[in-house]
């Protein structure tokens, strides 16, 4: 096995000098990284060009401080997608620094999704449709958690905590929450699906435009936003690795719980519902949860008060949280209308739809997918334990656990279900030692996702229906998003004869890559599938596969897709290992999980 480059300025520092470097870095980081786009513009020639047609066509009383700032402006525009959103948008900078206008280009986003954000209120009381409005829930939590991205990214580009990295993922979860939003209404065959798609293009595109910013500076410069990262054990507690993370909760074999859920009465209480009710408001100390051998049959919803959660259970086959809500009775896939309900009032609806508040769903958060379990927030634990959804293949989607939480870990956990088993929503996730079992799209999601040491499980669906192992949903060619399935074994679950894919393109910037895994020969010889049958996906797509084995890894009669590699390079396969594709090395050693960097 090739040796993969990692990450420069990863070792022991000097404490010292570290302290000092903090205090300065965040903001010369953006600073740095836009004032390097200026200056290739300006090797291209791109502000040369401008500022002399401006000599030529401008009012001749306009300052030369104005034609700076509009060079500018134009400069930073060029990296983008929606130039002309970004144009009209950032025209009113007052301000050459390449600071100001990034911050700029943030506020405008935030103030576009606030707008749009009451849209799903107004809409829903023009339909009596309960699916519709069952969608309308969703966008309400999925716009919410897009503000909350761009909050977050505004505090960061000022400062306030959060690398590039961070930046390029919570821009790319805010363009990914709107597409959740507009598929939904899809799904739910709302007539007004294409004009809440023209309410929300503006915010999209300029998403889009702050994402290509900060993507296209850290694409074409080497930007030292590593050098706070350290060796594990070197620094003291308070630096680089997240408030959430503690080396002991998984190096442990038996961990202290705060409080122990048993269904038999044995333990604090009987249901998780109890223990959420037991944990702190907004506490720094990590909360830890056990839950005994058995199968609970509940929703549980924890609020954004709730902090720092771990979640554990006897065995991933030993203690499970079941469900099996499904899209066939009434669920969209995203969510599920069984708790929480003040969301509606928040909306106007009356009768009020019981679901998910989207202002509690900032941090760690369980509540039916499907009657199943899912997460929205930042460094959620999950360990030995199991999630289910037992609707079956006649329900189609029927998701046994969503996550959309960042820097998030799961290790040796079940994800049992048939359709859209795990929905790896959005931001950085990391999966080892987990089995997912399931059969069509049954990994699917928009996040940064790494599966590690995983056994991944197919099954017999439906009377002519295939499998499909993926289905990626990347939107935006600058999300640093995609699915990495690295030294993982996929093999049947049961006695599979239907035809058996690696997976098939979603989006139009899929990325799914197989990397160094065993695969049985099962597998149908093409590997992959389009999403319209006999249509191929656009060039724009990635999936590749690299050094896999097994008699189903032949890729001699695979598909022969403009956006397909059949034999990445190390340099290339490297892109998507733990530590290139979700920073890993930067914080999973204190979660004390097993992975491997490369």
């Amino acid at each position: 096995m090739d040796t993969v480059r990692s990450f420069k300025g990863y070792g022991k520092v000097d404490e010292v000098e570290q302290a000092a470097f903090r205090r300065k870095t965040r903001k010369r980081i953006i600073i740095l990284s836009i004032s390097s786009v200026l200056l290739l513009a300006l090797i291209i020639g791109v502000v040369a060009g401008t500022v002399s047609r401006n000599k030529k066509t401008s009012d001749p009383g306009e300052s030369p401080a104005s034609r700076a700032t509009a060079a500018a402006v134009r400069s930073i525009c060029s990296a983008t997608r929606y130039q002309s959103s970004c144009l009209s948008t950032l025209s009113s900078a007052n301000s050459t620094n390449p600071e100001k206008i990034f911050e700029l280009s943030l506020t405008v986003v935030l103030n576009s999704l606030q707008k749009i954000s009451e849209f799903p209120g107004e809409y829903a009381a023009r339909t009596d449709d309960p699916r519709v409005r069952e969608a309308l829930s969703v966008c309400g939590t999925v716009l919410s958690d897009a503000v909350d991205h761009l909050n977050d990214s505004i505090a960061a580009a000022r400062g306030g905590g959060g690398g590039i990295e961070d930046l390029k993922t919570w821009l790319s979860t805010a363009v990914t929450d709107q597409e959740t939003c507009a598929d939904s209404l899809r799904e739910a065959g709302a007539a007004f699906a294409g004009e809440a798609e023209v309410l929300m293009r503006n915010s999209t595109e300029l998403a889009s435009n702050s994402l290509a910013i900060v993507s296209r500076i850290i694409g074409a410069i080497d930007v030292p936003i590593h050098r706070r990262r350290r060796m594990l054990g070197v620094a003291p507690p308070e630096m680089d690795m997240p408030a959430w993370v503690d080396r002991r909760l998984l190096q442990q074999a038996a961990v202290r719980p705060d409080v122990t859920v048993a269904a038999d009465g044995s333990g604090d209480v009987r249901t998780v519902g109890e223990a959420v009710e037991r944990i702190p408001k907004k506490s720094k100390a990590r909360f830890v949860i056990y839950v005994k051998a058995g199968v609970y049959v509940e929703n549980v919803v924890l609020d954004k008060s709730c902090w720092n959660v771990m979640i554990y259970g006897d065995g991933k086959n030993a203690t499970i949280i079941s469900g099996s809500k499904n899209f066939v009775d009434g669920t969209p896939t995203f969510s599920t209308a069984t708790f929480v309900p003040d969301y509606g009032l928040q909306f106007g609806l009356n009768p009020p739809i019981p679901s998910p508040d989207p202002k509690h769903l900032r941090l760690i958060t369980f509540y039916s997918i499907s009657n199943s379990p899912a997460v929205a927030g930042r460094g959620f634990i999950a360990r030995d334990i199991g999630f289910k959804n037992t609707a079956g293949p006649n329900k189609h989607q029927a998701v046994a656990f969503r996550s959309g939480s960042d820097q998030s870990v799961f290790y040796r956990c079940t994800f049992d279900a048939f359709q859209d088993t795990l929905y790896a929503h959005s931001n950085r996730q990391f999966y080892r030692e987990c089995d997912i079992t399931g059969t069509i799209d049954f990994i699917f999601g928009n996040s940064a996702v790494v599966f590690q040491n995983c056994n991944i499980l197919p099954r017999q669906p439906l009377t002519n229906q295939f499998v499909t192992i993926t289905a990626q949903g990347k939107k935006d060619p600058n999300q640093n998003t995609g699915i990495s399935i690295q030294r993982c074994a996929i093999s049947p679950l049961d006695n599979l004869s239907a035809p058996t894919y690696l997976g098939r393109p979603w989006k139009d910037y899929s990325t799914t890559v197989i990397m160094e895994t065993s695969i049985g020969g099962f597998l149908n010889p093409r590997g992959w599938i389009s999403w319209v049958s006999n249509v191929d996906p656009p060039s724009s797509i990635f999936y590749g596969e690299y050094r896999n084995t097994g008699l189903g890894a032949n890729t001699a009669n695979r598909v022969s897709w403009a956006g397909y590699k059949a034999s990445m390079t190390a340099s290339e396969a490297s892109k998507y290992n733990v530590d290139s594709f979700i920073e890993g090395r930067s914080w999973l050693p204190a979660t004390t999980v097993k992975f491997d960097s490369t």
